[in-house]
């Protein structure tokens, strides 16, 4: 499973999402995957997203098993369980 978080850096909402990777690091010991859109708009247009922040789970044969987006970011659990 791969869980991956799409953001821009330097918007309004870039501090909010870096403090929220920060503490699913030092909860879970685990780290999430993070990419600019800007950089990889490939990967974008194949799952859909238009909307940052987002964070995707992706199942080891590309199937998305969850997406959340906006500016609300999900509880750490939830995300946890596609991390493990």
């Amino acid at each position: 499973m791969r869980v991956i978080c799409i953001y821009k850096d330097n918007q309004d909402y870039t501090r909010s999402v870096t403090e929220w990777l920060e503490n699913f690091r030092r909860q879970t010991g685990r780290e999430i995957e993070t990419m600019d859109p800007d950089k990889n708009p490939s990967f974008c247009e194949t799952y859909d997203i238009v909307e940052y922040p987002t964070i995707i789970a992706i199942g080891n044969n590309g199937e998305v098993h969850n997406v959340w987006k906006g500016r609300s970011l999900p509880l750490i659990n939830e995300v946890l369980y596609y991390v493990i």
